[in-house]
């Protein structure tokens, strides 16, 4: 998956005016609510079918930048927030699935081999950050008119590219057993199955304290998409900075990532992970409040990079705990769980792209800060819950 993510977030920085945020924000929403049905679809189709199909979003999206207007994004928006729901529901199944299936053919720790999955996964898929980005610092050249050359050529290496990543998925094995299921009596079975599994989630209070969580990962991600780029690289480096810096947190997401996942076992390891990874980004968070203002030279560079390389350490921390911890809570109905995190993660990243216009950056961290410490402490509650629990049983 990560050759169709080479391009995805830097378009927004390449487009002029608010063709780029207003066309992410439209897909996100429409992501948002193609997520309630998510999970039908996927055990409809299978993940792999999922996957496959999920792709031709990424792709008609990318080749609408061919010729970006809004007739020509909007429409393509709309469609790849129906398949973003379910590539991204498809992706979490089956890696989950995967995991439970080698830990059991290779008498592994299921939590380890879970939190090791999703650790290289992330890990693989932060780098398009960075490959991306160095692909456009390359590419793209600003003329003397301010305008910026190689868009065409740049949109044409990366359709190449996940094309190339298209096929490679037609090639993953099957690993779940809903791929045969057809015609309308399953489909009807389906939808009554999904319907009840979504209430029972809701009702479920540990999806309930996670839900922050699933929250906050969407706006730490949309803060540096949309924010963190604009009032803060921008100023001190220019358009041109944004893909540097954008590299610089691809680097750090994806190290972030397979160190996190290597250290993942269970759900006492995910919290103090979870745990540095949120004091990480508060730091950042209060940076910016209280301290920060846009400087010029060796600073002006400095200062970004270390903040591009905290806010990747704790996406990508964010991104292989709340994964390995869904795999390890809600193994029993994996693609409501899975839908659950894309549409409370794609709700508050939608919210996000539509917001960035209108309130400044020190209104929005503290926005992002409130809503951290609110995450983290639902959170806490629902570790010290479980733990009771387990502690309550075992004891008996």
């Amino acid at each position: 998956m990560g050759f169709l993510f080479f391009f995805f977030f830097s378009f927004a920085h390449i487009q002029e005016g608010d063709l780029g945020t207003t066309s992410l924000g439209i897909l996100y929403v429409s992501f948002t609510i193609c997520s309630l049905f998510a999970s039908l679809l996927v055990r409809l189709l299978g993940s792999k079918n999922a996957l496959i199909l999920g792709t031709s979003g990424y792709w008609l999206f990318t080749a609408a930048n061919l010729r970006p207007k809004w007739y020509t994004m909007v429409p393509a928006s709309v469609y790849l927030g129906f398949t973003a729901s379910i590539i991204w529901v498809g992706q979490g199944t089956y890696l989950t699935s995967t995991s439970h299936s080698h830990a059991k053919d290779c008498t592994l720790h299921e939590g380890t081999v879970i939190g090791k999955f999703n650790g290289e996964f992330w890990g693989i898929y932060a780098s398009h950050q960075l490959i991306g980005n160095l692909l456009s610092l390359f590419l793209l050249q600003d003329s003397a008119a301010g305008v910026t050359n190689g868009t065409t050529l740049l949109f044409i290496v990366f359709l190449c590219i996940m094309t190339i990543g298209t096929i490679l998925m037609c090639f993953l094995h099957k690993r779940d057993g809903s791929e045969s299921r057809k015609g309308p009596s399953d489909f009807i079975s389906s939808l009554a199955s999904v319907s009840k599994s979504f209430a029972t989630l809701l009702s479920d209070v540990r999806l309930l304290l996670i839900i922050p969580l699933f929250a906050y990962s969407g706006l730490q991600q949309a803060f540096v998409w949309a924010e963190f780029t604009k009032s803060i690289v921008k100023p001190a480096l220019g358009e041109s900075g944004v893909a540097g810096m954008m590299a610089v947190y691809g680097a750090f997401d994806a190290l972030a990532s397979l160190v996190a996942g290597r250290f993942t076992s269970n759900l006492s390891s995910i919290t103090l992970i979870i745990a540095g990874g949120s004091l990480t980004q508060a730091a950042i968070l209060l940076w910016i409040l209280l301290k920060y203002s846009t400087t010029s030279g060796v600073l002006g560079i400095v200062y970004p990079s270390l903040m591009a390389a905290a806010l990747g350490i704790g996406d990508g921390v964010f991104n292989t705990q709340i994964n390995a911890m869904i795999g390890m809570l809600f193994g029993h109905d994996m693609e409501g769980a899975f839908s659950q995190l894309k549409l409370w993660q794609s709700g508050s990243i939608a919210v996000v792209f539509f917001l960035t216009s209108h309130i400044s950056l020190h209104a929005m961290a503290i926005i992002m800060l409130s809503a951290l410490c609110s995450a983290v402490s639902a959170f806490f509650i629902l570790i010290l819950g479980v733990e009771r629990a387990f502690s309550g049983s075992s004891s008996v």
